[in-house]
Formats: structure tokens, C-alpha cells, sequence
């Protein structure tokens, strides 16, 4: 952001109370949360690639390009079409934006690229491993897997930015750039990961504020 956006980005960031928490998923530690409610607990030993294949097989997804992705756009992935799911919002809903943060970007993919290059004797740059090398990658995967259209943007910050992230979607909705926000954060470094999305629209029982978002994430409830 330029410092015009910026000020006009906290000129209109009054929040409006219309605004809600729709619904909201996590997932972690081979667990998934729905609206604070675990959905399911897996063996902490799975590796996440187990771990994902088993969501992806349990729900009967079938998008053949899920096997190809980098772990960040697994878990973004999961996440959307678990929250996506058990909200029914796309039944509903076309004008959905998406808005996530983390705070190591693409390094656990950045990695991968770095070490099909490293070694001078079997010198292979993967494009396959290359193309993932933004994190914004996987909002582009939740969006051509549902046909989104709408207004995105991805994040990095030190830690979950509630704040930031419930201002952002306030905008968007009242300059009727979208309908519904799927926000979060969605983070994959060293095989330590976690996804807490949440969607913000003026359809939910609890009015959005930074306050009830930090409870969620931190809580799980």
C-alpha cells in the first residue's frame, strides 16, 4: 500500500456493527475445529500429508489438482472447503473475497525450490515446485476451485493480525467489493502448521469485532 491507500484505508475503517462472524474453522495438530466444535481428531503421528489426503479422501473432494499443491495450499485449501461446507455460503453467495495472512510466507515451499537447485551436479529448477513459491498461490487455488471473482489479498505479518484482517473486510463490504470475507491465517513452516478462517458478512449471530476473533483463534470456541 501507497500512502494514499493507507489513509484512505483508515479513513473508511470505522467498523460498521452490520458486519458478523458467520463461521469459523481451525485446524491444527491433526485436528479440525468447526465453530468450536471438533469434527475431526486424527493421530497426532500422522505427517500432514497423511493427515490431508485423509480430509480430502473422508469428504469426497474430487479436484485432482489438490495432489499437486504445496502444503500451505493443502491446509488453505481443507480449511475453505470445510468452513465452505458446513456454512453452505456458496449456495448463497458469489461475491466472496478472500483475505489470509501468515507469518513465514511460502519459506516451507521456498525451501524446496532452494534445494532443487543447490546441487551443482543434479542441477533441476521444478517448475512444478516454483509456481508455488507466493503464498498468495493458495488463494488462487480456493478461487479457481469455486469460480471466485472477487477482490483478494494475502498477508504476511509476525502473528494473527485480527485487527488488520476484520478492517480489511469491513472495507470491502461496505464498498460493496464483496459480500462475504473469508479471512484468516494460514501458516506451514518446518511441518508445524495452522488455519483458523473465518467468514465475515452481515448474516451470523455475533457481531465482528477484534476482541470475539482473538477469543476464537486462541480458545478454539
Amino acid at each position: 500500500m501507497d500512502v494514499i491507500q493507507l489513509l484512505y484505508f483508515k479513513k473508511q475503517c470505522n467498523l460498521d456493527k452490520k458486519q458478523k462472524i458467520n463461521s469459523y474453522c481451525h485446524i491444527t495438530k491433526n485436528t479440525v475445529f468447526i465453530n468450536g466444535k471438533i469434527i475431526v481428531q486424527e493421530n497426532e503421528e500422522l505427517t500432514f500429508s497423511e493427515f490431508s489426503k485423509k480430509i480430502y479422501k473422508d469428504n469426497n473432494l474430487s479436484y485432482s489438482k489438490f495432489f499437486k499443491m504445496d502444503n500451505i495450499s493443502k491446509l488453505a485449501f481443507l480449511g475453505a472447503e470445510l468452513i465452505f461446507r458446513h456454512t453452505n455460503i456458496l449456495k448463497q453467495d458469489d461475491a466472496i473475497a478472500i483475505v489470509l495472512s501468515n507469518r513465514a510466507s511460502s519459506l516451507d515451499t521456498d525451501r524446496k525450490y532452494q534445494e532443487s537447485i543447490s546441487d551443482e551436479s543434479n542441477y533441476y529448477p521444478s517448475p512444478a515446485v516454483f509456481v508455488y513459491t507466493l503464498p498468495n498461490i493458495a488463494i488462487g487455488e480456493i478461487s479457481i476451485r469455486h469460480q471466485l471473482k472477487s477482490e483478494n489479498a494475502f498477508f504476511v505479518f509476525d502473528k494473527f493480525n485480527a485487527e488488520f484482517l476484520n478492517k480489511y473486510a469491513t472495507v470491502l463490504i461496505k464498498n460493496k467489493k464483496a459480500t462475504t470475507v473469508l479471512c484468516g491465517w494460514v501458516d506451514f513452516d518446518n511441518n508445524a502448521y495452522e488455519a483458523f478462517l473465518y467468514l465475515v458478512s452481515q448474516n451470523g449471530d455475533v457481531i465482528l469485532t477484534t476482541e470475539e476473533i482473538n477469543r476464537r483463534y486462541q480458545n478454539k470456541n
